[in-house]
């Protein structure tokens, strides 16, 4: 099973998200052809309602140590609860870490 499958896997058992992305960015860091490293997760999910941002980011830290300790190096995490989803209407885009230019 891929880390990305792991992660979709977890969230969606654990959160019951009304709205889950779960996007492998490695290709836009230094990584290796293939790598999972790199995640961006988009989460909406009514187990959000009443928590400040730091407590959803620790539930979901916490469904994932053990992949955050091995093979994830960084993860991007985009919280919502449903009324702030429909609210917002999409999660911020990520920029490249890779410039194009210098690459070697």
């Amino acid at each position: 099973m891929t880390v990305q499958s792991l992660i979709q896997q977890r969230i969606q058992t654990e959160l019951a998200p009304q709205h889950l992305s779960v996007e492998n960015e490695s290709h836009m860091h230094r990584s290796e052809p293939g790598a999972e490293s790199h995640f961006k997760l988009v989460v909406v999910s009514s187990q959000f309602t009443g928590l400040r941002l730091l407590a959803r980011h620790q539930k979901i830290n916490a469904l994932l140590a053990d992949l955050l300790a091995g093979p994830v190096h960084a993860l991007a995490l985009h919280t919502y609860t449903p009324e702030e989803w429909l609210a917002r209407q999409g999660a911020p885009k990520t920029p490249s870490c890779v410039s194009k230019v210098g690459i070697r």
